[in-house]
């Protein structure tokens, strides 16, 4: 199925399954494919960002799960907090997955990180579809599930034969952005998937 998704600028990608086939004003897009399902985003279309934090996040920091609020809260726990946890593979890969799943909320369509070494959390990562890009070394500052929350990282431009990796934010353009910061995401696709959308 051809999908084309469009934002407030009039600026469209053509998705083929999980790949980018064009990329372009709506109107030319539209007219070279007039039987295209069109989903129409406020905001602006941006290649998504690149999360610097995957092991501090994935492997470093447990999510709760929304049925633990009441024992947990909802916040990522880290430290001693993680530690008095009796932490299992079944505990990690659900972290793991509530983990991408709410980097996913913040436009985030890959995550960089040194080798995962924990199995469990391996498999859900990879069961999510979220890209996993290598890093050289630890990243400086305190792990956050923002991107903005230091200098944001985004991931490459798309094009014709990439990967259908994207995030839609409900600003005006890339300055208003920067201002507002990426809790601004209302909808991230992965290969092609819509996998958040804002409600």
């Amino acid at each position: 199925m051809l999908t084309l998704h469009t934002d407030s600028r009039g600026h469209a990608h053509l998705v083929r399954g999980e790949r980018i086939e064009a990329v372009g004003p709506l109107e030319e897009l539209a007219a070279a494919h007039p039987h295209a399902r069109v989903r129409r985003w406020p905001g602006i279309l941006t290649p998504g960002y690149v999360n610097p934090y995957g092991n501090e996040l994935l492997e470093r920091t447990y999510h709760p799960d929304p049925r633990e609020a009441d024992a947990l809260g909802t916040e990522p726990l880290t430290g001693a907090a993680l530690d008095a946890l009796p932490m299992d593979d079944a505990r990690w890969g659900a972290s793991a997955r509530r983990g991408v799943q709410r980097m996913l909320a913040y436009g985030t369509v890959a995550v960089a990180c040194e080798p995962l070494r924990l199995r469990a959390v391996q498999d859900a990562v990879r069961r999510t579809g979220i890209a996993v890009v290598p890093r050289p070394a630890p990243a400086a500052g305190t792990p956050s599930l923002d991107p903005f929350a230091h200098r944001p990282e985004a991931a490459p431009p798309r094009r014709p034969g990439s990967a259908a990796h994207f995030a839609v934010f409900d600003v005006e353009d890339e300055t208003e952005l920067a201002a507002r910061g990426a809790a601004t995401c209302v909808a991230t696709v992965l290969s092609g998937r819509l996998l958040f959308r804002r409600r």
